[in-house]
């Protein structure tokens, strides 16, 4: 899918919950508003979207979507544009990983989403080692 990333990590013993906080940590301080699942076997999503005018007008229902599965030797992060869940912290994640978590975007939010995701998944790279 366009504007979407999968990265997977094995070998390393990562605390899969620090992850989640330095993540959500992350985000919060580029000025994102975060929400998280709660955590299940099948592992969890976040969800953060950026306020402001134009980003409300163009795209009130699309945020970025982060995916963690796995375990902590064997896991997968999975960053891209999904619609924007109104009660994503009660909503069980089985529910979410069989319907479509990350949508087709539009050349905009794909610019936009790619300059983010990039710099994510360079941060996570070195969080995790």
């Amino acid at each position: 899918m366009i504007g979407k990333k999968e990265e997977h990590f094995e070998g390393n013993g990562t605390d899969l919950a620090a992850l989640q906080s330095y993540i959500e940590e992350y985000l919060k301080a580029d000025g994102f508003t975060v929400q998280v699942s709660a955590p299940s076997d099948q592992g969890v999503i976040m969800q953060a979207k950026k306020g402001g005018f134009l980003r409300e007008v163009v795209a009130a229902d699309h945020a970025m979507t982060i995916a963690i599965t796995g375990n902590p030797n064997d896991f997968t992060v999975q960053v891209g544009i999904g619609k924007w869940l109104e009660h994503v912290g009660i909503t069980a994640i089985e529910v979410l990983l069989v319907s479509e978590l990350f949508l087709l975007v539009d050349v905009a939010d794909m610019a936009w989403s790619l300059e983010i995701e990039n710099k994510l998944i360079a941060s996570l790279k070195t969080f995790i080692g």
